[in-house]
């Protein structure tokens, strides 16, 4: 086993894992509830940065169906960003799985 190749490898990935997390912050993605009336936009570093929502959605009577489209847009934006993260990041991260290191 040559350590000083493994060395070299695992400061590579690294180097590719923060080049990753870079990008992921100004990266977005969009998910909505509701039939459209609820949209949240998100980072892959999972902020959410928006939340729309259509006038249409808003129900005195019925506040708790407006709580409910909020939550579920939001619970699937951050569902995608972490479905982004592990796309950006799984190759950097079974390359280290393929170097036989215990644990990950």
């Amino acid at each position: 086993m040559d350590f000083n190749k493994m060395l070299e490898q695992v400061q590579q990935m690294q180097g590719q894992m923060q080049q990753a997390q870079e990008e992921l912050k100004n990266e977005t993605v969009q998910a909505s509830a509701g039939g459209g009336m609820v949209t949240v936009t998100a980072t892959g570093a999972g902020e959410i940065k928006e939340i729309k929502i259509d006038p249409k959605a808003i129900d005195p009577a019925d506040p708790e169906m407006l709580e409910d489209m909020v939550v579920a847009a939001v619970n699937e934006a951050l569902r995608s960003s972490q479905s982004l993260v592990e796309a950006k990041l799984g190759p950097a991260l079974s390359g280290l799985q393929g170097m036989g290191l215990p644990g990950l």
